[in-house]
């Protein structure tokens, strides 16, 4: 038995949200689009964005959803990389830190185990 918090596999489940209260769904995932369209910022930086924020709350379903948002949208491993450190940056100076598990948190862990990684895939 798996006892991660994390598991791949249901990241596709997340749509089933819907079955619960399909009027609320579809006004959540039409200002969940709204609010990740292009506008006064491209969609490719409000992914990035996202990317860093889920990686400072510890979020692995976020992390693994914005990781392949960032990578739909053209960003490339040094951008989201940036994009991390900067968050962790302001994580930092409001008083937060950063800890070993931290550390293992940038985005090349998260890519590594994926096929369309742009470092490569490793096993792991």
């Amino acid at each position: 038995m798996n006892d991660a918090y994390f598991d791949r596999s249901h990241l596709p489940l997340f749509g089933t949200v819907a079955k619960g209260s399909p009027a609320l769904a579809d006004r959540f995932f039409a200002y969940y689009g709204a609010v990740f369209a292009d506008g006064e910022l491209s969609a490719r930086m409000k992914s990035l964005t996202a990317l860093a924020v889920a990686h400072v709350v510890q979020c692995p379903y976020c992390i693994d959803a914005y990781t392949s948002d960032s990578l739909e949208k053209g960003a490339d491993l040094p951008q989201m990389t940036e994009a991390v450190h900067v968050d962790h940056d302001v994580l930092i100076h409001e008083g937060g830190h950063v800890d070993e598990g931290d550390a293992r948190h940038p985005v090349a862990v998260h890519l590594r185990r994926r096929d369309d990684a742009p470092c490569g895939r490793v096993d792991a």
